[in-house]
């Protein structure tokens, strides 16, 4: 190691030696800095950024020596011949190409290893034909250990190198790799140089032209460091070129690149789109495949159409664009292929007016095609019939069988009524099993009978409900314009009408629009579109009627009695609407929405009064009902003892098992259960023995006429010695004149009921609350409570 360092110090110009150093320099990070592109690259490319890369370490080591060399002052004049310095980097280049593409592209981890020990091979090869091609009156002999020193530790810097290179990542991957290949071919230069001795050989003869040290010196590191930038730069302009058309040729849309208005470049995707070769697009004029190019230059954005090879045409957009291209001033066509988004907007189309499922017309464009059908009609003096459709028995067919077996329903209904129908009527689903055709230019009513007749017969040939548990009937409603309306509105709610009546009728049949028979259906129709938004338009209140004890006359509870009070008719009574709610299904709304509000208003009285509300029969078919129950009591406080739910005996026709399921969990609930309107109807014995009942109520059809007819009052008299034998509570409503009410007290009734008691109060918690006031201030009244209770009611 001294004299490695004697070496540098007392034969060499140490000015040259920083001079080496920066071209080894440069030369190993311009080659690691290859190499790293060559790892970047697909297999095809790979070596030739490795040769690339091999070029740069070659030149690197083969000028470091030189200039070296020509630091090195032995005490003889020194010259090099031209063959052998020629030999040396051509030599420097081929062993560092070897080395790199051992160590890159070796199968083993440890291919670092190989490749560092070829990479010192060929500095030391190098270095010894450099060292052969001096020309000077002197022979060198040389030291076979330290050679073979020298040798050693350029392997193992070498392999560091590579092995810096693999393991590292970014900007320290460059900087200690290349740092450590300076260091091997510094190390294995001067340990060489130091172990030689030059003999001097007078009689030698020298040949090559003799050049001043320095001025050789100035003149290799020019030409390497040249050498390099080159490569460096020929490596910067090849890749930069070549991401550029690998980013054209990776984008989605085409590219045609125009100047003067013919094509000169064209990208992947577009010669992909168009079917034509790069090279028989070059010079042609835009117009040939692009049909609305006018070859202008200014900057647009349209829609056309482009012809492929194959003569088909492929909707495109075009978006211009001026840029500098090879130095000239160029148009760029950006060509969008447009075919996915038209097929997708068509489909969307489609989708939003027809039906998913079967493909029908829906009603967006059955109300433009009946709107269209009318301007036609009224401008030709033409008739139109409009029909409105519902399965019968699909519900139940699609609840059974599934939705699967529904769609199925769905589908073939719609195949016949399109078979049975012509090709200029539209048939259209309208949502559910509802169903539209829209009958032109035919003579109208006959045309409409004979489509309603093949209807009714197509489905009942291939449909047989006697036979098939999957069969659906048809029922029909049908208007005619212009007898039955002028307006797609007027003709289609007409329509609908007629269906109504036609599936209260029977079902299964034809109707057409009678304004005189429909009135009726129209009215109920209007009631019930009416009932479902009263609740949300606070057009629906409670009121509640007082129970009194027979013997006290004192208020035992309260009855909630729904009132509706509907917009230009006044209050109406629940017999008016209760019937067509049940029918609708809105009493379950509407029924739930009372029990809320009648618990509310109990659980602010300051007695713990009772208070009856009234369950319809549509909603004990609810399965979650007591659950329904028992969340309105939690959510109000009101003690379940406290409430009475009021049946009717027909509750018990649909599904008798359910209903007496449902009847023990409330009752279990603690929840009191009331017989209403005993003694009509489906009375039976075995319910009142079953069933844990707490109260019957006798029906007011008995009360009324309890003061001149003995059948009625034996009537009454057998229902209350009924439920005393069976331990069950009785409660007379309907009670309205004082003889009633003394008949009533007479047969033992417990409880009554009624407007001579108390008519229907709104907020009977503040008259109750008043009354409790007044006894606690003047004690108990002398005149009957019962009066004193009619009073506060009233």
């Amino acid at each position: 190691m001294f004299s490695v360092v004697t070496c540098i110090r007392e034969n060499h110009d140490w000015r040259l030696i920083v001079a080496a150093v920066i071209v080894c320099l440069i030369g190993n990070l311009a080659s690691m800095l290859l190499l790293f592109r060559a790892q970047e690259c697909d297999p095809g490319q790979q070596r030739h950024w490795i040769m690339a890369s091999a070029f740069a370490c070659g030149v690197g080591i083969w000028a470091t020596h030189f200039i070296s060399m020509l630091a090195y002052d032995g005490g003889f004049t020194i010259t090099y011949g031209l063959g052998l310095t020629t030999l040396s980097v051509i030599l420097a280049i081929c062993v560092s190409w070897l080395a790199i593409l051992v160590s890159v592209e070796g199968s083993s981890e440890y291919s670092f290893v190989p490749g560092g020990i070829l990479m010192a091979l060929g500095i030391g090869s190098m270095h010894l034909t450099g060292m052969r091609a001096i020309e000077a009156q002197v022979d060198i002999v040389y030291d076979l250990p330290a050679t073979l020193i020298a040798l050693w530790i350029g392997a193992t810097l070498a392999s560091m190198a590579f092995l810096s290179f693999k393991r590292l990542k970014g900007t320290k991957r460059l900087l200690v790799s290349a740092i450590a290949m300076v260091l091997a071919i510094a190390a294995m230069h001067f340990i060489s140089m130091s172990s030689i001795t030059l003999i001097p050989e007078p009689g030698r003869s020298v040949t090559t032209t003799v050049l001043e040290p320095k001025a050789l010196a100035a003149i290799i590191m020019v030409v390497s460091t040249a050498l390099i930038l080159v490569a460096l730069g020929a490596v910067f302009l090849e890749s930069h070129l070549t991401d550029l058309r690998g980013l054209a040729n990776a984008s989605m849309e085409g590219l045609l690149v125009l100047r003067e208005g013919k094509i000169v470049d064209a990208n992947e995707r577009f010669q992909q789109m168009s079917g034509w070769q790069l090279a028989e697009l070059l010079g042609g004029d835009p117009t040939s495949v692009l049909m609305s190019m006018d070859g202008s230059t200014t900057v647009f954005r349209e829609e056309t159409q482009l012809t492929t090879k194959d003569d088909s045409e492929i909707p495109v957009e075009i978006l211009s664009r001026r840029m500098v291209y090879r130095g000239r001033n160029c148009d760029v066509l950006v060509i969008r292929d447009l075919t996915e988004r038209k097929r997708a907007e068509k489909m969307i189309e489609h989708l939003a007016q027809h039906d998913v499922l079967t493909g029908l017309p829906n009603r967006s464009l059955f109300d433009t095609r009946i709107r269209h059908a009318l301007q036609l009609a009224q401008r030709k003096h033409t008739q139109i019939a409009v029909f409105c459709l519902d399965l019968d028995r699909f519900k139940a067919v699609n609840d059974i069988f599934g939705h699967a077996e529904g769609d199925r329903i769905l589908c073939k209904v719609s195949t016949i009524l399109q078979r049975v129908a012509d090709d200029g009527d539209t048939v259209a689903r309208l949502g559910g099993d509802e169903f539209a055709i829209i009958q032109t230019g035919k003579q109208q009513p006959d045309a409409a009978r004979k489509l309603a007749g093949l209807i009714l017969d197509g489905l009942a040939a291939e449909m047989d409900i006697a036979r098939d548990p999957t069969a659906v009937g048809i029922s029909v409603g049908i208007a005619v314009y212009p007898t039955d309306g002028h307006t797609a509105e007027e003709l289609s709610d007409n329509a609908d009408t007629a269906l109504y009546r036609a599936k209260h009728g029977g079902r299964g049949k034809a109707c057409f629009f009678d304004a005189e028979m429909d009135e009726a259906v129209r009215a109920r129709r209007q009631i019930e579109a009416e009932l479902r938004h009263a609740i949300t338009r606070n057009q629906v209140s409670v009121s509640y009627q007082p129970i009194l004890d027979s013997r006290t006359d004192t208020v035992t509870g309260y009855e909630a009695l729904m009132r509706w009070n509907r917009p230009g008719h006044g209050m109406s009574e629940p017999e008016v609407f209760i019937g067509i709610a049940e029918e609708s299904g809105v009493i379950v709304q509407l029924g739930e929405w009372v029990m809320r509000q009648a618990c509310t208003e109990a659980a602010r009285w300051p007695q713990p009064l009772s208070i009856a509300v009234n369950v319809s029969p549509v909603q004990f078919m609810l399965p979650n009902l007591c659950e329904r129950v028992a969340a309105i009591l939690e959510e109000t406080g009101l003690a379940p003892e406290r409430l009475e739910l009021e049946i009717t005996e027909a509750a018990f026709v649909r599904d008798r098992s359910n209903v007496i399921a449902t009847l023990m969990r409330l009752h279990g609930l603690g929840v009191r259960i009331v017989m209403d309107d005993f003694g009509t109807g489906f009375s039976s014995l075995s319910n009142l023995r079953a069933l844990p009942f707490d109260k019957i109520k006798v029906d007011r059809s008995f009360t009324g006429i309890l003061e001149h007819d003995a059948a009625a009052r034996s009537i009454v008299r057998a229902i209350i010695g009924l439920g005393h034998s069976l331990g069950i509570q009785v409660v007379t409503e309907g009670v309205e004149t004082e003889l009633q009410r003394q008949i009533v007290i007479e047969e033992g009734c417990e409880q009554m009921q009624g407007l001579l008691l108390g008519k229907p109060d709104i907020e009977p918690s503040v008259k109750l609350a008043a009354r409790e006031s007044f006894l606690a201030t003047h004690g108990e009244l002398d005149r009957p409570l019962a009066s004193a209770t009619i009073t506060a009611a009233e």
